[in-house]
């Protein structure tokens, strides 16, 4: 018998919630990735509860053992137990009555095999009881163990359900899958066989799973899968692929930033439907312009800090399939750390306005050209 020992499995808080549910009679089941990652040994961030009480019952369960219940999402089953001041979800056992390819109506079930049968994938209808014993009502085990990345049931009955689910299954093969195993033929023959769908979809939705995406250690097997099936020319019409693999590889160990990898698909205008951030859209904007330009090392860590600069000329490198110039950390340092030395004081009366602008633009073109070594009075010997 399959079991999980991770520490937030005796947590006093998390441990209590458990015995108000099973000692009113009701199971209380850990689900989804908190098994699935324990069983991976990943890291786990959310723990997910799920019984077979209904709502009602949950909230009258936890008021008789002194637990604080908070009713967040009743309507679709869900209650927050706040236990030592720690807030855990519990979700009854749910069945899909209705679907209309993104939001589910939903009744209450007291099956667990119900409950697992609405997931998406396999590995994702995992269960485990407060002792850490692992209920696998769906054969999901074996397709984890072996990094498969497969839909419950019919793959094209479960994408029509809800269209998410085909990013979700490129997502959940970059973190989850085995990239030497390929990907499964009936979940890309089910996604290309849908691509229509995806427009129902809102673009913030998009936005958020493709960060996801690309914050997996190695994206790039699955974004080209998902070019592959049609998807990533349906979501990013002009978008180009060809540059991810080679910066992964020239990350080396950097640790994955979505939004530089993001950058590598193309310009603003391909990636602006992902309703990314202002903030976000900036980066990508300035790390494409950089990138695509020829200033060097130096200038860049001058203009833009270290980390874009960086990230800036590992784009352009993988853009040109060549290694990034050794020598170019330590000119990025040299320049982020540089300060210009004439101020526009310095050049005043003699110049003004957008005179004074041109001015201050050639003598800091001509400073940085010096590798950051002309003095102000050097810069300041010929006004004119």
């Amino acid at each position: 018998m399959t079991r999980i020992d991770e520490a937030w499995l005796t947590e006093p808080a998390t441990q209590q919630v458990c015995r108000a549910l099973t000692e009113g009679g009701a199971q209380a089941l850990f689900v989804g990735g908190c098994v699935r990652n324990a069983l991976l040994g990943a890291p786990v961030s959310d723990i997910d509860i799920t019984t077979d009480a209904h709502p009602e019952r949950v909230m009258a369960l936890a008021a008789a053992a002194g637990i604080k219940a908070v009713p967040t999402g009743i309507a679709h089953g869900t209650v927050t137990l706040v236990a030592n001041s720690i807030p855990h979800e519990v979700t009854t056992f749910r069945r899909d009555v209705e679907t209309d390819g993104r939001r589910a109506v939903v009744a209450f079930s007291d099956s667990i095999h119900e409950d697992a049968a609405r997931r998406d994938f396999t590995m994702n209808a995992l269960y485990a009881r407060p002792d850490g014993t692992v209920l696998d009502p769906l054969d999901g085990l074996p397709d984890l163990q072996a990094r498969r990345v497969r839909f419950i049931g019919d793959a094209t009955d479960r994408i029509r359900e809800d269209y998410l689910r085909s990013l979700r299954y490129f997502r959940f093969h970059a973190w989850y899958g085995d990239a030497e195993a390929g990907f499964d033929a009936e979940a890309l023959a089910a996604i290309a066989g849908n691509l229509d769908g995806l427009s129902r979809l809102s673009r913030e939705r998009v936005g958020a799973e493709m960060l996801k995406l690309f914050a997996a250690p190695d994206p790039a097997p699955s974004v080209a899968a998902m070019r592959a099936a049609g998807v990533l020319a349906q979501l990013l019409p002009g978008a180009d692929d060809r540059a991810l693999a080679p910066l992964v590889h020239l990350e080396d160990g950097l640790g994955a930033d979505p939004i530089r990898r993001l950058a590598a698909l193309g310009d603003g205008e391909a990636l602006a439907s992902l309703r990314l951030s202002k903030a976000q859209m900036a980066l990508l904007d300035t790390l494409r312009r950089a990138a695509l330009g020829t200033a060097g090392a130096g200038e860049l860590g001058h203009e833009l800090g270290v980390e874009a600069a960086r990230d800036a000329l590992l784009l352009r490198a993988a853009l040109l399939e060549q290694p990034l110039d050794p020598h170019a950390p330590a000119a990025i340092a040299r320049g982020a750390a540089a300060v210009f030395p004439v101020t526009a004081r310095d050049l005043m009366p003699a110049y003004s306005g957008p005179a004074l602008g041109a001015r201050l633009a050639t003598l800091k073109a001509r400073w940085i050209a010096s590798d950051f070594s002309l003095s102000r009075a050097a810069l300041l010997v010929d006004k004119d």
